[in-house]
């Protein structure tokens, strides 16, 4: 059974499956060759990193849920699926912010287009792979 935490918003969030979570280990390694983090400033970020991944995938999962099947009520599946888009910019405005509190400007811009790069890779990587 999938573990369960609370995010910055107070709801429950499930963990990523195993599959996911060897992918983000991988990103983690990627991302942390990019920023160069010190020791002191590792012990406060990845745990608020991992926090705000798990944040994301959980709004993510949610969003996949609502558009899974067309509803009856074709324009409240819209709405919802809106408010999940505008909860997925809250967190990464809410962490933005949290991460400035730890890192220099120039290594947050850096955290962002490092995991731009890492989805980039694994996506050209997947499209490789023989069907």
């Amino acid at each position: 059974m999938p573990v369960q935490r609370q995010n910055f918003n107070n709801r429950v969030i499930k963990q990523p499956n195993p599959g996911m979570r060897r992918i983000q280990v991988v990103k983690e390694s990627f991302i942390g060759q990019q920023l160069s983090l010190s020791r002191e400033q590792g012990e406060r970020f990845w745990p608020m990193y991992r926090q705000y991944q798990n944040e994301l995938f959980e709004v993510r999962r949610l969003k996949r849920l609502n558009n899974s099947d067309a509803q009856a009520n074709g324009s409240e599946q819209i709405k919802k699926d809106m408010d999940y888009d505008a909860q997925l910019i809250n967190i990464r405005k809410h962490y933005n912010d949290e991460f400035l509190k730890i890192l220099p400007p120039e290594k947050v811009s850096q955290l962002i287009k490092s995991e731009r790069e890492f989805t980039d890779e694994l996506i050209r990587k997947l499209h490789e792979q023989p069907k």
